[in-house]
């Protein structure tokens, strides 16, 4: 049901260097003070409230702020930051009209289909003001004020682009036309098929993390609330009645670790049946060939079953339910924010081919 009240919309919509929060991030200031979201406490988070209940008093429309992290800041508030951080404020009053686009928006993040929502942060020819908005769709039709220009195709492709992951970014078209383009789709979901050891560990590490976790399995004793207190849900249910009555969008990972091959077979098969970006196969290579043979046999194309990542994982040695853990998940933000699962560390010839022994020992 919704309700209206006036508020100050705060968004970060850039940051560069080391900064408490990330694009994306949001704060709802309300008349009386009173505010929800975070953009990363302390003292900057402090100054937008501030801002933001400006807005209410003085009037006016959206606005642009930047803000830099320096030291004597960071060290007030107890943080290692150093950057710069730019901030879109947007006042919407009770007596506003509703957003064209909300429907969809809605629909978007209960799992229907993906959008992007393109916001101005700043036009130098001074056309359109800050905050002014379109909705891009996956078919690249654009929904958006009629007295605006014509959004620049290279928008448009970014925001197709972007839809489906929920990822954003600040765009700067040739004409100087910046703009925040953000993908809106369903939260990322962690589907944990088996309430085993494993998965056990896999949920009470990915709690840390920004997923929505979702656990399946027909055994009662184990699929159990208490047992997964950083679980969103606990379904009690055959796996393939479970998937079959989800709404599961791209933006989900799936992780098949039940008790056996029978139950892997048949979870794998249903999972492959929905748009799930990721769905693993927990296991050794004897059995997760095992699971592809039976899948083959029972009609799948080979090209569905390249869509598994099977066995599950980062090779870093892992052993224990824990260690196994932070392997699969490493994956998992792996395939979700396009990283390569490479090391980071920096090859000895280079070390050596930017400090000379000569300079290292004047």
């Amino acid at each position: 049901m919704r309700s209206r009240r006036s508020c100050v919309l705060v968004t970060v919509v850039e940051t560069r260097g080391s900064s408490p929060q990330k694009p994306g991030a949001r704060m709802l200031v309300f008349p009386d003070g009173s505010f929800k979201g975070t953009l990363g406490g302390g003292c900057v988070e402090g100054d937008l409230w501030y801002q933001a209940r400006r807005l209410f008093k003085e009037g006016g429309d959206a606005r642009v702020i930047r803000r830099t992290l320096n030291a004597d800041l960071a060290a007030r508030d107890g943080m290692v930051c150093g950057g710069t951080m730019t901030f879109l404020l947007e006042p919407f009053f009770d007596d506003s009209p509703l957003p064209p686009e909300l429907d969809e928006l809605e629909q978007a993040i209960l799992g229907k289909t993906p959008v992007a929502l393109v916001t101005v942060v700043e036009d130098p020819q001074s056309n359109m003001p800050a905050g002014t908005r379109w909705l891009v769709r996956g078919d690249g039709t654009v929904k958006g004020p009629s007295n605006a220009r014509r959004l620049a195709p290279e928008v448009v492709t970014l925001a197709k682009q972007l839809a489906p992951y929920g990822d954003n970014r600040l765009f700067t078209t040739p004409a100087g036309l910046q703009v925040f383009v953000e993908g809106i789709t369903a939260p990322a979901t962690l589907i944990l098929l088996g309430a085993g050891h494993v998965n056990k560990a896999i949920a009470d590490l990915a709690g840390y993390l920004d997923f929505r976790i979702i656990v399946v399995d027909d055994r009662s004793d184990l699929a159990d609330r208490e047992r997964f207190p950083c679980a969103d849900a606990v379904w009690v249910e055959p796996y393939d009645r479970a998937l079959q009555q989800m709404q599961i969008s791209h933006n989900s990972f799936i992780i098949a670790a039940t008790r056996g091959h029978k139950f892997d077979d048949q979870a794998v098969k249903h999972a492959l049946a929905t748009p799930a970006r990721y769905i693993g196969i927990l296991g050794s290579q004897r059995k997760v060939l095992m699971i592809v043979r039976h899948l083959l046999q029972e009609g799948l194309a080979p090209d569905q079953l390249k869509r598994i990542y099977a066995p599950v994982g980062l090779d870093i040695g892992a052993l224990t339910p824990e260690e196994i853990a932070v392997s699969v998940l490493a994956e998992v933000i792996m395939v979700r924010r396009g990283g390569s699962g490479t090391s980071l560390r920096i090859p000895d010839d280079e070390y050596l081919s930017r400090f000379p022994l000569s300079d290292a020992n004047p």
